[in-house]
C-alpha cells in the first residue's frame, strides 16, 4: 500500500490514506453531479481504517443513496470539499475522491460507474457499469 496525502480547497482539512491500485473511478450518478456541480466525480474505495485525518475536523451530513440505505458524507465544513462518503451497502469500504489528494492528476481511469446518467456529449473513457459495479 501507498500513503498519500490529501487536502481540501482551502486548506483547513488534511489527511492521509492508504491505497492499494490507485485509480479514478468516475462516478455519473444524479448525486455526485450536484454535489460537484459537474459531469461527474472522480473516487477510488479504501477500507475505513487507511484514511486519517491529520489536521482540521470535518463535517458530516447523511442522504438516501440510490440502493435505498444511507450515505454518510465527510466534508471540510469551511469550503465544503467532499473529503469521503461511506455507503453503508459497501460495508467497511469508504469514497475517497482522487481528485483531492496529492498525485491524483497522475491516476489513470479505472473504471465508470452509473454510466445509465452519464450526460449525453460525453464520450465512454473506461469500463463502464451501468449502475455500481457488480
Amino acid at each position: 500500500m501507498t500513503t498519500y496525502n490529501g487536502h481540501c480547497h482551502c486548506g483547513q482539512t488534511e489527511w492521509t490514506v492508504q491505497l492499494d491500485d490507485p485509480g479514478h473511478i468516475l462516478c455519473h450518478c444524479d448525486a455526485c453531479k450536484m454535489l460537484s456541480g459537474g459531469e461527474c466525480t472522480l473516487n477510488t474505495l479504501a477500507g475505513k481504517n487507511d484514511i486519517k485525518i491529520t489536521k482540521g475536523k470535518l463535517g458530516t451530513y447523511d442522504y438516501q443513496g440510490d440502493s435505498g440505505n444511507p450515505v454518510h458524507c465527510y466534508y471540510c465544513p469551511n469550503c465544503t470539499s467532499h473529503v469521503y462518503h461511506h455507503q453503508t451497502v459497501m460495508g467497511d469500504k469508504i469514497v475517497i475522491r482522487t481528485a483531492l489528494l496529492e498525485g491524483g492528476k497522475k491516476f489513470k481511469v479505472a473504471a465508470e460507474i452509473f454510466g445509465k446518467d452519464r450526460l449525453g456529449w460525453q464520450p465512454e473513457v473506461a469500463k463502464t457499469f451501468p449502475g455500481p459495479p457488480e
